[in-house]
């Protein structure tokens, strides 16, 4: 296949094909619906689904977006919050050969307009209480609660007849969080996201047992690909929750609905800091995953400590590998709490420098990925795909050491890294320093523009009780070597992150970078 600068030339010539061998996305739903067809597969709310009838549904609703005018290939965008709803849209789109856009629900004005556009979407499928964002020049299809939504038409529709999509066809954009730059649409094929699918049943140890509880947003890849389709692949009984409310995961985990939850520190520090926390029975919650964003060590060891017998994996990776890469796993921690730990089954990976060339063990360098997983590239954008993609290696942006027994540590991004008097200084190791402090609840460290420094780091910090700036670079010039210790500290209220909860530096310094 091609790598196609917009996608155009890869999809559409292959449909009518009848390829019923292919491994695609929506094939994942159909095989465990014909394996294990009366087994609970999503709950939300108060409505449940079969795997029989949440396969029934989505080939209704394949039916219901071709009739709306979308051809193969065209791109469906996705404007929702989590819900049953929203799951069926994405996998309609798959089944009936149409290219899926999630969009984060959050994105108003230029940014909403920026990737409807940027994609060319030819639908839009919304809930009604964000559909007005949206302007007139999209057509627009609610998800659910209004008359007419996709949701209400499933029981009129006909199962969708026509030709299957390939596995090598488009089946989603997967747009960048744009925490360095304006997000690009990263070109996933259904081969891509299978081949993701397996590694992540095979490194997270995914059972039809499994109970899992998904409450990060569904357009972001990590719930979505990381764990709710090979979720579904594997046969478990999943629920779908509107949002990672502490109270409520808690009580999901205490009245045994939910054995599985994958979330970002925010939310782990979130549960770790309720009031009910410590006197919870949690015996029920069996694996724990983390990922999205960095785990502050101290915050890893408190949560360890509380639930000794639970089983912690580490989930590393981004948007344009499917977004699994590397996992470290529960018996792996000890010894390398900071570490993302080892490529996943269908993933390649080494560390290298500016020119490519491997670096030795314990050298920082830059981690390229070559896998089956990866993207196509980014959609309408040649250039960005060429300086992403080369030698047959994909450039992550990511900045690592690999040790000696083949485990990655992610020291920080290689655009994010901090030139402090010429020095390079990794953002992630001062900010464990300031999380291990007691008066620091949250703490992102940043270069901003310095006349003497050239960039000073500074670091900015969420308070927890009484905390001056003088105490924390005092603390902080105690277990730093001094170029890397902050010049300053800025007290915030909150960091500001996106939907997964990554951390927009980015937007930390173009507002303090303008005073």
């Amino acid at each position: 296949m091609q790598r196609g600068h917009d996608g155009r030339d890869t999809l559409g010539a292959r449909h009518g094909q009848g390829h019923t061998h292919a491994s695609t996305v929506d094939g994942v739903l159909r095989r465990s619906a014909r394996r294990t067809p009366d087994r609970p597969a999503v709950r939300y709310r108060d409505r449940s689904w079969t795997y029989a009838e949440l396969d029934a549904a989505v080939s209704r609703a394949a039916t219901v977006l071709r009739e709306r005018g979308p051809a193969p290939g065209d791109r469906v965008a996705a404007y929702g919050h989590n819900s049953d709803a929203y799951l069926i849209g994405f996998l309609a789109c798959a089944r009936a050969g149409l290219v899926h856009v999630p969009v984060n629900q959050n994105l108003t004005g230029d940014d909403l307009a920026y990737i409807l556009d940027q994609s060319g979407s030819a639908l839009v499928l919304a809930d009604p209480d964000l559909a007005d964002r949206l302007g007139g020049g999209v057509p627009v299809l609610p998800l659910r609660g209004a008359d007419g939504s996709l949701l209400d038409r499933l029981e009129r529709a006909r199962p969708h007849e026509g030709p299957g999509p390939h596995a090598e066809d488009l089946v989603q954009l997967l747009y960048t969080s744009g925490t360095t730059a304006l997000p690009k649409g990263a070109m996933m094929t259904h081969r891509a996201l299978v081949h993701a699918y397996l590694s992540a049943i095979h490194a997270l140890d995914l059972r039809a047992e499994d109970r899992p509880a998904h409450a990060l947003p569904l357009y972001h890849s990590a719930q979505m690909h990381v764990f709710l389709l090979p979720c579904l692949a594997v046969g478990a009984a999943n629920t779908i929750l509107d949002a990672p409310d502490p109270g409520r995961l808690l009580d999901l985990v205490e009245s045994g609905g939910t054995d599985s939850l994958f979330a970002p520190p925010t939310v782990w520090i979130a549960l770790a800091d309720h009031p009910t926390f410590a006197g919870r029975d949690l015996s029920a919650l069996r694996k724990a995953y983390y990922g999205a964003s960095v785990m502050p060590v101290p915050v890893l060891e408190r949560l360890r400590s509380r639930l000794p017998g639970l089983a912690f994996r580490n989930c590393f990776g981004q948007s344009e590998i499917g977004p699994l890469a590397t996992v470290l796993g529960p018996d792996e921690h000890e010894g390398r709490m900071d570490s993302c730990g080892r490529p996943v089954l269908f993933v390649e990976a080494r560390v290298v420098d500016e020119a490519g060339r491997d670096v030795p063990d314990g050298t920082p360098g830059e981690i390229v990925y070559r896998s089956p997983q990866l993207c196509e590239g980014y959609w309408g954008k040649p250039e960005e795909t060429a300086e992403a993609f080369r030698d047959g290696w994909f450039r992550s942006g990511d900045l690592a050491v690999r040790d000696a027994e083949g485990f990655f540590t992610v020291v920080d991004r290689v655009k994010d890294v901090i030139n402090s008097g010429g020095v390079l200084v990794a953002s992630r190791q001062v900010e464990d320093v300031l999380y291990a402090h007691p008066g620091v609840a949250g703490a992102a460290v940043v270069g901003l523009p310095d006349e003497r420094w050239i960039e000073a780091v500074t670091a900015f910090v969420v308070p927890r009780g009484e905390v001056t700036e003088a105490e924390l670079l005092a603390y902080t010039r105690e277990k730093l070597a001094r170029f890397k210790a902050p010049k300053r500290v800025v007290f915030v209220d909150a960091l500001p992150r996106n939907a997964s909860g990554k951390i927009l530096k980015r937007e930390l310094r173009d507002r303090f970078a303008r005073g």
